[in-house]
């Protein structure tokens, strides 16, 4: 039986390999029973958007009481200074050097703006901020990222909100394989607990996703069910898969024919 190892997040170590956000549930009530079912340990939360909500501090509230590890991000942000303005206000406010780095480029599809999120990058890192960039499945970007010292990065699955699952699996299977020593997460895009899976079969270490829950019919019941297609992507993993073949092979033994004298 293969040994398998922690979700590691600079240096942190967690069992759940799902990380979930925290906006567009249909309630704060529907919001909190979802990460419970979801039995992720992390949980994404903006600032920006969702300070002004009408439930104010009774929905950071809400936030603490589920005990799960806080990951700012900085969602809505369009310049390098907004970015980096927003990160600090997050680092006081949930005292936590940890920042999800969002920086959008296009208004049509939200795509990451790929060379602002490298500046804003380069300046957080050197403010200390631990950071992990939403960036698109771009193995160069990628690249630039790590380079720069970040050690783990969140190419999307397909533009957020989507729900259309692994648009491009080459690009994200070449990123895992040119980076094999950094942590890995699918980032936006995923509608069903298939595209999870899909995502950790691929090597990947971990999905984000909120959408996908969030407006489910039934968001618990859909946690619940995003909770089990990570186990069952990552162990698939863990376990190697049956290499592909071109031709049929029978699987049960020919009548007749003891099944140690078979091919």
């Amino acid at each position: 039986m293969h040994s398998d190892t922690p979700l590691t997040i600079y240096g942190e170590q967690f069992d759940s390999r799902l990380l979930i956000g925290s906006a567009l549930y249909p309630s704060p009530e529907i919001m909190q029973q979802s990460l419970v079912a979801s039995q992720a340990q992390i949980v994404t939360v903006s600032l920006r958007r969702q300070n002004s909500v009408s439930a104010g501090d009774d929905f950071w509230q809400l936030i603490k009481d589920t005990g799960l590890r806080v990951l700012p991000n900085t969602a809505g942000c369009h310049s390098v200074k907004e970015v980096v303005t927003l990160a600090q206000m997050c680092r006081e406010v949930f005292a936590t050097d940890w920042i999800k780095l969002e920086l959008i480029g296009d208004e049509y599809n939200l795509q990451p703006d790929p060379i602002a999120l490298l500046e804003a990058t380069d300046i957080l890192i050197k403010q200390g901020f631990k950071v992990l960039p939403y960036c698109t499945d771009d193995l160069v970007v990628c690249q630039r990222l790590a380079d720069l010292g970040c050690e783990v990065l969140m190419p999307w699955g397909a533009p957020i909100g989507t729900g259309k699952g692994l648009l491009n699996p080459y690009n994200l299977k070449t990123i895992r394989e040119r980076l094999p020593d950094h942590t890995l997460i699918v980032d936006a895009g995923l509608g069903l607990p298939s595209h999870a899976v899909q995502a950790l079969e691929l090597g990947y270490d971990a999905v984000l996703l909120n959408s996908a829950i969030a407006g489910a019919g039934c968001p618990v019941t859909m946690a619940s069910a995003f909770n089990h297609a990570v186990v069952a992507g990552r162990a698939a993993y863990v376990a190697q898969a049956m290499p592909e073949k071109e031709v049929a092979a029978p699987s049960t033994p020919t009548m007749g024919m003891p099944f140690w004298h078979q091919n």
